[in-house]
């Protein structure tokens, strides 16, 4: 199993910069295929543009790196193949929606996502949308990516100023603690509300996490690891 690495950060410094991505390149046919057959499976993935990042660096509270942009077919690629260039890493923000209970509330994703069965909170692969000023605006993707799938948007809770930044791998979870002003089950209700009115939702459940019992095998090991962090005995 891989093991987790968690800095807490107050500083994000993600500079969007335009890098050619070898493997991508010269693997242009067989990425093209593996993402024909993963469309087969899932109709609706949409061959979009994201970002992936290179050289993170944490010193004094802050990390530094850079993004470049690239296709969806390439990261699913990329993914699914082991990581086969070790450079790159997957870096997204992730918004941990914590109950007034002490409960944190997680979505399991669709069965026509790409990650379909996940259990996990808010999040997005960034993409362009999420530049700001030439640099990877994090916040904003939490913020976007939270009320996309929720429904919740910033005026329902409160933002902790510190990252959790938890590097498993090559994934890269920047996880903002969101304090609610409600329980977990009142959570858990109006955002289920909120699925029932969506055409296609993003998730199909919702989970609630009250302790180390509530993890299950479909959580990410990112997830798991910042979970056992905030339960662990002070």
């Amino acid at each position: 199993m891989t093991e987790s690495i968690i800095h807490r950060v107050t500083t994000l410094d993600l500079a969007v910069q335009p890098t050619a991505w070898p493997f991508a390149e010269e693997r242009r046919g067989e990425i093209a295929a593996h993402f024909a057959e993963k469309q087969r499976e899932r109709p609706s993935l949409w061959n979009g543009r994201v970002l992936l990042g290179r050289d993170p660096v944490f010193t004094d509270g802050r990390l530094a790196a850079t993004y470049f942009e690239t296709d969806f077919a390439s990261f699913l690629a990329w993914r699914d193949w082991g990581f086969p260039d070790p450079d790159v890493f997957n870096g997204f923000g992730m918004g941990a929606l914590r109950a007034s209970d002490g409960a944190f509330v997680m979505g399991e994703m669709a069965p026509h996502t790409a990650n379909s069965g996940r259990i996990y909170f808010a999040s997005g692969t960034p993409d362009l949308d999420d530049v700001k000023d030439g640099a990877l605006d994090i916040p904003g993707s939490v913020i976007r990516e939270l009320e996309e799938e929720t429904g919740l948007g910033p005026a329902d809770y409160s933002a902790e100023a510190d990252w959790h930044c938890v590097v498993t791998g090559r994934a890269l979870a920047m996880i903002q603690i969101l304090n609610l002003d409600m329980p977990g089950e009142a959570a858990r209700a109006r955002i289920e509300a909120n699925l029932a009115r969506q055409d296609e939702a993003e998730l199909s459940a919702i989970h609630l996490v009250r302790g180390m019992d509530d993890l299950k095998p479909a959580m990410p090991r990112f997830v798991t690891a910042f979970i056992a962090q905030q339960f662990a005995p002070r």
